[in-house]
Formats: structure tokens, sequence, C-alpha cells
């Protein structure tokens, strides 16, 4: 089977692609991605001399590029996904997330193939109390979030109107290996581990569900393999935290392994003004999913979190040349006139 996988540069698509070629050696994994910003090839080092791997250069709008790569099945990642860069320009969310997820279901449509779509529980909104379940209503609060429920009723409507054999997944927050230092944990740990103030938005007491990239991975293969066409899956692992213990959490560990007190780097935290339209708190319910395909998160969130921070020591030069902006240049340098405008 040859898989489009879109946005394979990315955090959690890197991490995913790398689970399959391990998990299934018959499978052929073509991975499409305009490398915007959060796009790192790096990611990918280790694979990408493998020839059950291939790489094409592009932009998921683009449907004449689409029509000239050979696959059997879409899985698609790509997104524009930092909420505060949604809140200052919607435009390219609207871009990516929304028509990109269109022309994808077009060639879907006209192939016949299965189209796997791995959305975000932030479509949701907030509640105060209970779960999300796959029926509770899409009330999104950033621009970022309407523009991934956007795009679920688009795959739901190719699924009811075109009979595209579509899915669509929902999950909590990712963490872990790869994960582009912008966001909140890898921000703590390099903050926590270069002394620099930790920022928090508003009071701290946000609520949301976390789950390590490798389960997330696992999810989106047992939905592929054995969910229902038609089905949408939350995915998440009942693991709550507010933003204030969860930072204070990461900071002690890191202490630890740096060795010093941990008041030290607690007191690199720094509370900020709260993010427009800041959701308050998340969590999902994955009942659906463990039913329907025997799933079930297996990291420990303490030694996830322990297992992280280690990667992100052990791995400076990675996020070194992020900060930098070195890593742009991988790209060019490695892959040259073989990428695909």
């Amino acid at each position: 089977m040859r898989i489009l996988v879109t946005g394979g540069a990315g955090f959690i698509a890197s991490n995913f692609i790398r689970h399959m070629l391990s998990a299934y050696p018959g499978y052929h994994i073509v991975n499409i991605d305009s490398l915007t910003y959060a796009g790192n090839l790096e990611n990918l080092r280790e694979i990408e001399s493998s020839d059950r791997y291939s790489f094409v250069k592009g932009d998921i709008c683009n449907s004449d590029l689409l029509r000239g790569i050979a696959f059997d099945a879409i899985i698609h990642f790509a997104a524009e996904s930092h909420v505060d860069r949604s809140i200052l320009d919607a435009q390219p969310f609207l871009q990516t997330n929304i028509m990109g997820t269109y022309t994808l279901l077009e060639e879907a449509r006209q192939r016949g193939c299965v189209f796997l779509h791995v959305s975000t529980d932030e479509v949701y909104g907030s509640t105060e109390e209970g779960f999300f379940h796959e029926d509770s209503p899409l009330r999104p609060n950033s621009p970022y979030a309407a523009s991934k429920a956007s795009s679920d009723l688009l795959v739901r409507a190719f699924g009811e109107t075109h009979g595209v054999k579509a899915m669509i997944t929902r999950c909590s927050n990712n963490y872990g290996p790869f994960q582009f230092p912008e966001k909140l944990i890898p921000l703590v740990i390099l903050n926590g581990l270069s002394d620099k103030p930790v920022p928090v938005y508003g009071d701290g007491m946000n609520v949301r569900d976390w789950i390590h990239v490798v389960d997330h991975c696992r999810a989106v293969d047992a939905v592929f393999h054995r969910g229902r066409a038609g089905e949408v899956y939350n995915i998440g692992a009942r693991n709550e935290r507010t933003n204030i213990d969860l930072v204070k959490m990461i900071l002690k560990e890191v202490a630890e392994v740096r060795g010093v007190d941990e008041g030290r780097l607690l007191d690199l935290i720094t509370f900020v003004h709260d993010r427009k339209g800041h959701d308050r708190r998340y969590a999902i319910d994955p009942a659906r999913l463990e039913g329907d395909t025997g799933w079930n998160p297996r990291v420990d969130f303490r030694e996830g979190i322990k297992n992280t921070i280690e990667w992100y020591r052990a791995n400076e030069a990675w996020w070194q040349r992020i900060l930098s902006g070195e890593y742009r240049e991988y790209y060019r340098t490695q892959y040259g006139e073989r990428l695909r405008a």
C-alpha cells in the first residue's frame, strides 16, 4: 500500500511516518509537505534514504501536483496549527486547513480511496464539566479551531454526498520528541534548561488533556486499519492537568536532572496577559476509539515527560538549529534539485 501522508515534516506526522514504516514493512509512505516554518525534514533524517519512503515538496492546494502522485490512501495531518498565529493572521489557516482539505477530498473522491482526517479537540470549544464526545456540538473559539471545524464538516459532507470513505480523529494536546519549540511543553523545558522566564497565560488554571505523540500515532494507525468509515473518533489519554500544575511539574523535573534547587526554576514562572478567546478546559472521552479498535494509551504521563526532557537535552543541536533558523537550510542542502516545486 502507498499512503500519502500530508504535512509529514511536522511534529505529529513525522512521528507517525516513523511508526508506520516500522510497523508495516509492506507499506510505502509518500510525504507531501510545503515546508512552512514548522516543517522540518531533519525530523525524518533517519528514514530519508529508505526505499519505502519518498518526499514531495508541495502545497496540498495544488490539485495538479496531487494528480501526479501515486497513492492508495490519504492520511491528512497538514495544517496551520498554532492558535496564537491564527489570532494574528487567520488567512493562512483558512487556505491550508479548509481549501487544502477540500483539494485532498476531491482527489480521494476521484480515486475512491480512504481519507483519514486528523483534527483536534479544539473544535468543541471549552467545557467546564464533563467530557467531549464525538457528537458534542462544534463551538470553536479561535480562528485555528474554526478552520479545523470547517474542514471536519467538509470531510463529513464528502462522505455523505459523494461516498468518500472518510474518518475523522480529534485528538487532545500532544507532547513528545520533535515538537516545535514554540509549543508549551518544549518551551517550558528549554527555558527551564537555560534559566529563561517561563510565560504562563492568565491565572494558569486552563485545563488540557495531554497525550504522548506515540500514543496518538498508534491511535491514528488503529483508526486507519480498524475504524469505521463515516465515524469520528476522539483520541485522549484521560490525563487532565491545569497549565500551572503542568509547568511546575516540568520545572521540578528539569531542576532534578540539572541538579539545581527547584525553587530557582519555579521562580522563572511569569504570568502574562491571557490569550484572546482562551478555552478554559478540554477533556476527551476516547471510549468509542477504545471500543471499536481496542486501542489504549500506553505511555505513563510522568515517564513521558521525563523522557521528553531527556530527548530535548540529548538533541540540543536539533532545537538550536530551529531557534537560529538554520534548520531551513537542511532541505536545500540535503535534497537540492530533488525537491519538486
